[in-house]
């Protein structure tokens, strides 16, 4: 049998990354958390957690800190159904993945929807978020990818509006004779980081093909913004985050009548867990009132 209190130490030191901070969430010394863990490798026989800065969970390491993840979740169901066991223990946490531009626009009203436990974001590109779901490190994700991973159900949630912004400034420097391809590919453009697609897609639909261009690296959203006022380049906003830079003229639309929709999916897993399916009652109505129709 699983000894649970050694899962819950394994499972602080995986998602906090030290066990210095996994002790201070157990309220224990750093040392008991370190002969926790080590008296669960030795029971059995593998390593779970790689020592570093942060410590990272092997293979084995993670599927254990899922597990423990899930049994917490399932035992926060009985205190729901079962009045005499005891309520003082604190929220359950449930990990998600989320791509960024999600959570800088809609995806913190559906957490406010559900106060009673607590969340551990995770954040990657939708094009990637689900392989989070592959590896069993989330419960669920916001993605781009419709086919369910292996246990999971996909739901669809509507399409993120993207627009092509610069400043007027920017506009009137490098494309004084309209945007095309040859200004494209001079003109400064921004990056979330190396998993972005959203510029390529862009050129891709309004030009037919995708246009290379000097770039610089902004890994926030609302940095994209920042860069897209100051002048530094063009790149693909969020519509509901520019709505009123675009209407009060702070930022034009490279092409308006080209906008990018990006439908997203929510993915979650099938395990049983009311926790988890109010999570994703809230996801699907903040989603649905705030996203375009796919």
């Amino acid at each position: 049998m699983l000894d649970y209190a050694l899962l819950a130490a394994l499972a602080a030191v995986i998602r906090t990354g030290s066990f210095e901070r996994a002790a201070q969430q157990l309220h224990v010394t750093p040392s008991a958390v370190s002969q926790r863990v080590k008296l669960l490798e030795e029971r059995l026989g593998t390593i779970l957690v790689v020592r570093g800065s942060p410590c990272t969970g092997t293979p084995a390491g993670q599927r254990l800190c899922q597990h423990a993840e899930q049994v917490a979740l399932l035992e926060s169901e009985l205190r729901h159904g079962l009045p005499d066991i005891r309520h003082d223990a604190p929220p359950v946490t449930v990990r998600l993945a989320v791509n960024a531009d999600s959570l800088a626009t809609w995806f913190v009203a559906a957490m406010a929807e559900t106060p009673d436990c607590l969340f551990d974001l995770v954040l990657d590109d939708q094009e990637h978020s689900a392989d989070w779901l592959r590896r069993g490190e989330v419960l669920a994700a916001v993605t781009a990818s419709v086919k369910p991973v292996q246990g999971c159900d996909s739901t669809p949630l509507g399409a993120l509006r993207y627009v092509a912004t610069a400043s007027p400034a920017f506009v009137r420097r490098h494309f004084p004779e309209g945007v095309d391809g040859a200004s494209l590919a001079r003109a400064p453009r921004l990056t979330f980081n190396s998993k972005d697609r959203l510029q390529a897609q862009w050129t891709r639909q309004a030009f037919g093909t995708e246009i290379a261009s000097p770039t610089h690296w902004l890994p926030s959203s609302q940095a994209f913004v920042d860069a897209a006022l100051a002048g530094l380049g063009w790149g693909m906003n969020p519509e509901m985050l520019v709505a009123g830079h675009l209407r009060d003229g702070r930022l034009a639309a490279l092409v308006p009548e080209q906008p990018l929709d990006v439908p997203l999916f929510w993915q979650r897993s099938r395990i049983a867990s009311r926790t988890l399916a109010d999570i994703t009652k809230a996801v699907l109505r903040t989603a649905r009132a705030a996203l375009q129709p796919a």
